[in-house]
């Protein structure tokens, strides 16, 4: 009997350790989704955005969660901290559903499930508009322990009392005021106590609605605080299984607890809960990289944010345009760009979910091509329906500073310097580079369009810019769009812009292209290197001996991407634009 409770014991300690190695891999590889949780989510302090939240149902654990995201500015921390929430939940949940030994195990899958939700967003975590959504379930849930433990320790006849508290506290708890409810009802013998407790469950949220809560939608008030990803134009169910199956365990834990007291119970469990989050969890490395990304551009961390374009080749189009953007404040644009890879690909987003840079980095990415009226609109537009986030935040102030607007930087600040983290922060000087393409076009707000062509086709159109930033991004721009009649001219405007300075490779390689293959009435004779020459026509040699009758583009450009990936003629021909003026990739190539 000693050894049998002996390895009992060591089976029980093992899953715990492995699952709690699962839990620490998994907050670890999640670093950078924190960061950006922390810098996508809104948390005003003072009494409007207080007052704000407390008008719905659940609103005061959004403030908390609100308020705890901010540690996630210091991803270990902010992990630190959720961890340690979740301990106490699972110590707590053993002592409220009364679970001794081994069966204690089963507290491992609510853990999982709030471990789950975090990690299994995607590109929500751009456009989500639910305050305080990190921490709120895992802090919500922990109270709802606490109250069903609390309970569970007075005498049976005061568990009416509770039942008339779980209706009270519903405006603070939301959904988890209706499961401490049943949680509590399922926990004892079928009395006329459990009868009154189940009516109460049936109609808290009605009673709620009609007396204090009749402005909101019944929808918003039902299972208040239970998460739902619904906008406008998309909605996600399977974001919102974490919560049904955490409801689900919670309920059929005191039903089937005593049952449950085989030693492999504490294995079943550890795996089952490792298995959930693993198949749900959210795992694509651009997903991450454009996180990175959008970090190091926020903080003008160029270097940064090329040695990640280095190891990333088959970007998004958001990092091509920071990429690009590193480039032009680093140096080699046009010697650099297409070998580090314009050919984006599709992000990974298995919802239906329409997520572009418009979503991801468009306020920075305007603001670092001087377009700051753009830049201030999408802050604006964006911010409105996710949130007056860090990340709105800071780049309103840099488009208030740019602009001059002393007051609105003071404004923008002033609101940051109230986090805990930002409390010394000002907005890094306006770059020249960037005050000069202020200076060369007229910076209009249009307001029609925000796609990634419409910033390509924009921007090709500064070909008559006296200004050498803007001429160096007028060509690249018109070469990304595969455009002769706008190569043309910029590359004029460009070469008289910088005279005796070194021809670029990539322009070169666009040059020797449009020269070959796209006659125009005016042209202008530049020297080329040899080399670069050489290796135009030895590109074509391979296409020539690599392409076979029936094969699709896209398999001859797979053929010569490792050869000639880095270079403007396989862009032209095979790569996926970001824009296409002729209807169909490579037209003029082709013809």
């Amino acid at each position: 009997m000693i050894i049998k409770s002996k390895t009992s014991s060591i089976v029980l300690y093992v899953s715990l350790l492995a699952f709690m190695s699962f839990v620490v891999y998994t907050l670890y590889i999640n670093q950078e989704v924190f960061y950006t949780a922390h810098d996508r989510s809104e948390f005003i302090f003072g009494t409007p955005f207080f007052d704000k939240l407390m008008q719905k149902p659940f609103g005061l654990m959004q403030y908390a969660g609100a308020w705890l995201t901010l540690f996630f500015h210091k991803p270990a921390i902010g992990a630190s901290i959720l961890a340690a929430i979740w301990v106490l939940i699972f110590y707590v949940g053993t002592k409220a559903f009364r679970l001794q030994g081994r069966v204690s195990a089963l507290m491992l899958l609510p853990v999982a499930c709030l471990l789950t939700s975090v990690v299994d967003l995607g590109y929500w975590i751009y456009i989500s508009t639910i305050r305080g959504y990190w921490f709120s379930q895992s802090v919500g849930y922990l109270v709802m322990l606490l109250l069903l433990w609390a309970a569970r320790q007075t005498p049976r006849k005061w568990h009416l009392v509770w039942y008339v508290l779980g209706f009270c506290i519903y405006p603070i708890l939301g959904w988890f005021a209706l499961l401490f409810i049943l949680c509590l009802i399922l926990t004892e013998k079928t009395s006329w106590q459990e009868i009154l407790g189940a009516v109460l469950l049936i109609f808290t949220a009605s009673i709620w609605h009609t007396q204090f809560y009749s402005h909101l939608r019944f929808d918003d008030v039902v299972l208040a605080g239970l998460p739902r990803f619904i906008t406008p134009s998309d909605s996600t169910e399977h974001l919102s299984i974490p919560f049904w199956v955490l409801g689900a365990v919670s309920v059929l834990i005191p039903l089937c607890s005593e049952y449950l007291t085989k030693w492999f119970v504490p294995v079943l469990c550890a795996v089952a809960g490792i298995i959930f989050t693993w198949s749900l969890m959210f795992s694509d490395k651009n997903y991450i990289d454009e996180m990175r990304m959008v970090r190091f551009a926020s903080n003008d961390n160029w270097k940064g944010v090329l040695q990640i374009a280095e190891e990333n080749k088959r970007p998004t189009s958001t990092m091509m345009f920071i990429k690009n953007i590193a480039l032009m404040n680093e140096g080699g644009l046009l010697d650099r760009s297409f070998k580090l890879g314009n050919d984006a690909v599709d992000i990974y987003n298995p919802d239906t979910l329409h997520v572009t840079l418009l979503d991801i980095a468009s306020p920075l990415v305007y603001y670092n091509y001087g377009m700051m009226n753009e830049a201030i609109r999408l802050n604006f537009e964006n911010a409105i329906q996710a949130g007056f986030s860090p990340f709105y935040l800071k780049m309103l102030a840099r488009c208030a500073l740019a602009v001059g607007d002393k007051k609105l930087v003071e404004r923008y600040t002033t609101i940051l310097h109230h986090s805990p983290f930002y409390g010394n922060w000002q907005p890094a000087p306006v770059t020249e580079k960037i005050k000069a393409l202020q200076k060369c076009y007229s910076d209009e707000l249009t307001g029609v369009e925000n796609s990634d062509s419409y910033l390509v086709n924009g921007i090709s159109l500064w070909y008559e810019s006296d200004s050498k930033v803007a001429s160096e991004q007028a060509l690249l721009y018109s070469m990304l769009r595969c455009d002769s009649r706008r190569f043309w001219p910029s590359l004029r405007n460009f070469v008289q812009l910088h005279l005796n300075e070194e021809f670029p490779v990539h322009a070169m390689e666009a040059y020797i292209l449009f020269m070959d293959k796209a006659p125009e009435e005016k042209r202008m004779m530049l020297p080329v290197e040899q080399s670069v020459f050489d290796r135009y026509k030895q590109f074509w040699k391979t296409l020539e001996a690599k392409a076979k009758p029936g094969m699709k583009l896209e398999q001859v450009g797979e053929e010569l991407r490792e050869e000639f990936g880095d270079t403007y003629w396989w862009y032209n021909l095979f790569g996926r634009k970001p824009i296409n003026v002729y209807g169909n990739v490579g037209h003029e190539v082709a013809s």
